[in-house]
């Protein structure tokens, strides 16, 4: 599955690849349009090629499939096949079949509107597909560049005092069009960018209540002809004017055959709504998304054009947009600096822990499955995920309080470590909890672990305090050197193995092994008999 952080492949214009002088490409017949595209090229000498085709391509023919003495209806046929398949263009190779590009196919493509272009001999049809990925790469890589600055500016803008006039300030300056905040009661919040007219405001404002949810204890009503009962998709490009909805299954319709509060509305309306919807009004591209943090309040853009890229610049700044009006909303983050001051000058954990909502939290350890460091705006999404706002950035870690109530599930591109639920005077037991679930599911290549509750065990059978006095004998000689006694206990965790206590160490395999002769130096033990293991790690277990 494509990574939804990547923008798609953007589509060449067709007049780029006619550009290119090496191949010598000329449009023979059919419109001069600078907006056609073409998204891949197609090689077919199948006299109905329909089957074969997806849409978009550049289709490319020697006309082998031609038989002797076609007429005008043979190529009108063909043609009028391509065009419904799709075919963004089609391509005539010169030679050795035909010496010309038969007059009857100029015609038919011309009555068509289906650019044809003739291929000279000496081009390889080989060499316009070569051309064709070439051009894409090239867009491609402008495109990747354009998100990140985009990515980069929106965080920037998230971090200024007024973080979400900024936000929608750049979202409109990158994608070159308007950008509007709803709240959740369908208010115009904030906007930026160019004013557009009416209609297109209208339709904006209609399209963001397909994809509010329904606010708690309350259930709208459909306004009349917003939503249309859900019908099968086709493999063909919606035509302009229908809105297309994320959720598989759905398409819902802005015209006026939409029928008004029919029971498959009021059913799509009271159950799941999709997560972003687009609709193109008047020529103008309208795209709404709904912010994560369920409050209702929506992002609607209304820009020109459409480039591969600016789904992934709104969905960055909705993820900014979910965050900052998440926060607002529900009054967390003045509960969490009433928290922090207290802490500064000098309250119990336990005391301050009612400010954030509730009385027993589970801490997560997470680290990013790519080599980068988390980011401010990476770790935010992270705890966007895990439903908390609570987040702190350590280095390579993300460590994120999550209340007790709420489940802790595998994020994509993460690898996760839970502790057990623990009461505020237990928070720093429990991240040590976390912290060792991580270096343990690293080792072992595993998403997400958890430090979950266990039966009774034997040690349980002996009184606490005997048991730690006996693991400090025990730890004694090494006890002065954490790194010593992680490294111990890390490799007994994973059955001695050095490759994997070295990943989840973060050093190289002969630290490990050197470190683990050490500790049988100190604690003058064998490491291979299994008695001694289990003792040490029944004593690691107190310390």
């Amino acid at each position: 599955m494509p990574d939804p952080a990547v923008p798609p492949t953007p589509p060449v214009p067709l007049d780029a690849l006619l550009a290119r002088a090496d191949l010598g490409l000329r449009r023979i017949a059919g419109p001069a349009d600078p907006a056609v595209v073409v998204h891949w090229a197609h090689t077919s000498e199948m006299a109905d090629p329909y089957p074969y085709l997806l849409g978009g391509e550049l289709l490319l023919s020697a006309g082998v499939h031609v038989p002797d003495g076609a007429g005008a209806g043979y190529f009108d046929a063909y043609v009028s096949r391509i065009v419904a398949a799709g075919g963004a263009a089609l391509g005539f190779g010169v030679a050795p079949v035909h010496d010309t590009v038969p007059g009857a196919l100029v015609e038919a493509c011309e009555m068509h509107g289906l650019p044809l272009v003739e291929v000279p001999p000496r081009t390889t049809f080989s060499a316009v597909a070569r051309a064709l990925w070439q051009l894409m790469a090239q867009a491609r890589t402008a495109e990747l560049r354009r998100v990140t600055e985009a990515q980069q500016s929106l965080a920037t803008a998230a971090a200024r005092p007024d973080p979400v006039p900024s936000v929608l300030q750049q979202l409109a300056r990158r994608l070159g069009g308007r950008a509007v905040l709803y709240g959740p009661e369908g208010t115009r919040l904030a906007g930026a960018g160019p004013e557009p007219g009416e209609e297109v405001r209208t339709a904006l404002a209609k399209l963001a209540e397909v994809v509010r949810p329904p606010s708690p204890g309350h259930l709208r009503t459909p306004s009349p002809g917003h939503l249309r009962t859900p019908s099968p998709e086709g493999p063909r490009p919606p035509s302009a004017g229908h809105t297309r909805a994320s959720s598989p299954g759905h398409r819902v319709g802005s015209g006026p055959d939409a029928p008004a509060g029919s029971p498959g509305d009021l059913h799509a309306d009271l159950t799941a709504r999709p997560s972003s919807a687009s609709d193109t009004v008047a020529g103008v591209r309208l795209v709404a998304h709904a912010l994560g943090n369920g409050e209702g309040f929506v992002l609607g853009t209304a820009t020109p054009q459409r480039d591969a890229g600016d789904h992934t610049i709104a969905s960055v700044a909705a993820v900014l947009l979910s965050l900052l009006t998440g926060e607002r909303h529900s009054g967390s983050g003045a509960g969490r600096s009433s928290a922090l001051v207290r802490l500064l000058l000098g309250a119990a954990p336990a005391e301050v822990a009612p400010l954030l909502g509730g009385d027993r939290w589970r801490v997560v350890h997470g680290r990013p499955d790519g080599r980068a460091a988390p980011d401010p705006v990476t770790a935010s999404a992270l705890g966007a995920a895990l439903g908390s706002s609570l987040v702190d950035v350590a280095g390579e870690v993300v460590r994120v309080l999550v209340p007790d109530g709420r489940a802790v599930e595998r994020v994509p591109g993460w690898t996760l470590g839970v502790s057990a639920a623990a009461a505020p005077r237990d928070w720093p037991a429990a991240d040590t909890q976390a912290a060792r679930a991580l270096a343990r599911a690293r080792a072992t290549r595993a998403p997400l672990l958890r430090h979950g509750d266990r039966p009774t065990a034997l040690t349980d059978l002996v009184p606490p305090a005997e048991a730690d006095a006996h693991a400090r004998a025990l730890l004694a000689p090494i006890e002065q050197s954490p790194a010593l006694v992680d490294t111990l206990r890390t490799w007994l965790s994973l059955h001695g193995s050095w490759d994997r206590t070295a990943v989840a160490l973060d050093v190289h395999r002969n630290t490990v092994r050197q470190r683990i002769a050490r500790c049988a130096a100190l604690l003058d033990a064998d490491l291979d008999d299994p008695d001694v293991r289990m003792e040490l790690w029944f004593a690691l277990r107190r310390v």
